[in-house]
């Protein structure tokens, strides 16, 4: 009845996942414990977990992405740590684990962390920047987020109950066909990178539909934010990657469930094949992280320079570039396999190539901050760290595009040293920038700024102390993935890379403390007019936090920095201009039909993975009955009266006039 599940599932001899799954456990239900003492618990659901507005949802998915990030974080922790410790000897975790932690820490740092926190600050950004009141599918949003929690669920549910896979972040064959790989950790990784890459597919194709069409009166394609370029070309490499993933993982599911013959050894299997298709959706997945982490850098160094963007076009061209040629690198990943060398040859001119559209960015960059009033605030500190750290790590890919460099180098820890810092100092450093930055117009107060710097130098520090000796063991001969070790050379270069994580640690808890000191401090730090930066962009025309419809009137968008040109206005005149006529607003609905669909979709998932098949049809049919009663809906919208509109837009209207009557007695 309960298929493979049973008592033996749970890892009663290993006590650090059943200790740690125990410790989630508790948090779990201390945290509903207190939801429900404070009565919280209707507000959560009609505003939170029902809501289908695109702020609640992105700072939903922001909630999950730093989850997230934590977990992976604590396993970074314990391979730092392990490796510091297995010289002439096993460390404190057995083989089998250690492979799990590895493969954990990079399927969650890449597809529930990174992938969250991006989705997440173009859910709460991009309508916004447009002047739009929502995005085109607001129900599929929240179905997008939830299905994307649901993957980020099933992998935490095999720390307790079973394991995860021992593969790697990517399930190569023939390890991860059922041959080798009999337990359930492949079909964990499977299920929840399928559900997951479900609602992210539909998130592409949610913005670009968005972008694409609903732009508010006036903004040309060559007037939008430059965020909202890089999340378009990174939502069209979203409908162009993940179809090949989803499809790829179809296929290895099928050799495991069904006993095909697409990547296995025999039979006309080719495991050669997943190859090609992983890193046909695995390189464009990179660039899906980096292009919107651009974007975020284009729109703090603009505003913190108080300047508008250097070589706006050239930038647009640079990114879309970037999204085409990031189809045509992804051989480089596997130079050793044998494509031959004009093939290598091809793909490794074609590596180098790409990093002609960084380069572009970078030089714009510099150039929007010459000359430029530059403030260094956090979000600032963090842009300069990347431009740093970002090349080095450009520079080292380049050198790995070099096909006979790459022979030497590959599996290596110099490899796993050049991809940290690409997504490390590109991505996380810019969505650490980027959730300072739109901090306070998500909850109407900035964030600490000593805290803040202190954060970016634990950050900056630790992060260097980490990853530079992993260029040198690599150069040795270390090979990654290592449980333990016995050549001497190698160990003090691991030992530095542990303090390198000691240093990490001290940043995440100046992290930590900045939330903390910031929700304490609230009130002396609170946005009173929305515009706490003297921002740019459309999204700082409204309050922070932004009323529900976002604009009480559309904005009629009258060159590339609309907003900039009003400010300067309003300032020349010392007030506001004529207040709007303003009219009645309709405005989608709350719906629990991703929050339903997501339960279901757990059902389907944690059924499949253990053969509960009576189970499995059960999830399947609620699923499906949850799709056929959101159909039949009756009343999709809700009007907004103009009164109540009127009255929200004039409170931020005095804040503002009152803002600048003060800049003009100063």
């Amino acid at each position: 009845m309960l298929g493979k599940l049973g008592w033996d599932a749970i890892p009663w001899d290993q006590p650090i996942p059943l200790v740690s799954g125990a410790i989630i456990i508790l948090i779990v239900l201390g945290v509903l414990g207190w939801v429900v003492a404070k009565g919280w618990g209707p507000y959560l659901w009609k505003e939170w977990i029902t809501s289908v507005d695109h702020k609640h949802i992105g700072i939903m998915y922001v909630l999950l992405g730093l989850l997230m990030l934590v977990r992976g974080f604590i396993d970074a922790i314990m391979m730092r740590s392990q490796q510091a410790l297995a010289f002439h000897g096993g460390g404190y975790l057995a083989p089998e684990h250690y492979d799990q932690v590895f493969s954990a820490h990079g399927t969650i740092m890449v597809l529930f962390a990174a992938m969250p926190l991006v989705i997440g600050l173009m859910n709460f950004v991009v309508p916004l920047q447009l002047g739009v009141r929502d995005v085109a599918f607001p129900t599929l949003n929240s179905v997008s987020f939830w299905l994307t929690a649901t993957g980020a669920l099933l992998v935490n549910i095999s720390l307790l109950v079973g394991e995860f896979a021992r593969t790697g972040w990517l399930p190569y064959p023939p390890l991860s066909e059922l041959r080798y790989s009999p337990g359930v950790g492949v079909d964990y990784y499977l299920w929840a990178v399928q559900i997951s890459g479900v609602g992210t597919l539909l998130t592409g194709i949610n913005f670009v539909t968005t972008i694409l069409k609903i732009r508010a009166p006036g903004m040309t394609y060559l007037r939008m934010p430059m965020f909202c370029w890089t999340a378009l070309a990174s939502c069209l490499l979203i409908i162009a990657a993940f179809p090949v993933l989803t499809a790829t993982l179809a296929m290895l599911t099928l050799d495991r469930y069904l006993g095909f013959h697409f990547f296995t050894n025999e039979a006309g299997g080719n495991a050669m094949m997943f190859m090609n298709l992983i890193w046909a959706w695995g390189h464009p997945e990179v660039y899906i992280l980096v292009l919107p982490a651009f974007g975020i850098y284009s729109e703090v160094i603009s505003t913190f320079s108080g300047k508008p963007l250097f070589g706006y076009r050239s930038m647009v061209a640079a990114t879309l570039f970037i999204c085409i040629v990031s189809f045509c690198t992804w051989l480089h990943h596997f130079f050793t396999m044998g494509a031959g060398g004009d093939v290598n040859a091809a793909f490794g001119i074609s590596t180098s190539i790409i990093a002609v559209g960084t380069g572009v960015k970078m030089y714009n960059w510099l150039f929007t901050m010459y000359g430029g009033r530059i403030r260094f605030t956090t979000p600032m500190l963090w842009s300069l760290g990347f431009m740093t750290t970002f090349i080095t790590g450009g520079l080292t890919g380049v050198l790995l595009a070099v096909p006979p460099a790459d022979f030497l180098l590959h599996n290596s820890m110099f490899l796993v040293a050049h991809f940290h810092h690409v997504i490390v100092g590109g991505v996380v450093f810019a969505l650490l920038a980027g959730i300072a930055y739109w901090w306070p117009k998500a909850f109407g107060f900035r964030l600490h700024e000593g805290w803040g710097q202190a954060t970016f130098w634990f950050g900056l520090v630790g992060f260097y102390v980490t990853f530079m000796p992993m260029y040198v063991v690599g150069i040795l001969g270390m090979t990654r993935r290592l449980q333990h070790y016995d050549v001497p050379e190698w160990r003090p270069w691991i030992l530095i890379s542990g303090l390198g994580i000691v240093i990490l640690i001290g940043g995440v808890i100046c992290q930590v403390m900045q939330l903390a000191v910031s929700f304490l401090r609230r009130h002396e730090l609170r946005d009173e007019t929305g515009d706490p930066w003297d921002g740019r962009t459309l999204e700082w025309a409204t309050s922070s936090p932004p009323p529900v419809f976002n604009f009480a009137v559309l904005p009629q968008v009258k060159d590339a920095e609309h907003y900039w040109e009003m400010k300067r206005r309003a300032r020349e005149a010392a007030r506001l201009g004529k207040e709007p006529d303003y009219q009645p607003l309709e405005m989608p609905r709350n719906s629990p039909t991703g929050f339903v669909c997501a339960f279901f979709a757990t059902i389907v998932g944690f059924a499949l993975i253990w053969h509960i098949w009576w189970f499995m049809i059960v999830g399947l049919i609620g699923a499906y009955a949850t799709f056929v009663v959101f159909a039949w809906r009756d009343v999709p919208e809700y009007i907004i009266p103009a009164a109540e509109v009127a009255r929200i837009d004039r409170a931020n209207r005095e804040a503002r006039q009152e803002a600048l009557s003060g800049e003009a007695l100063a």
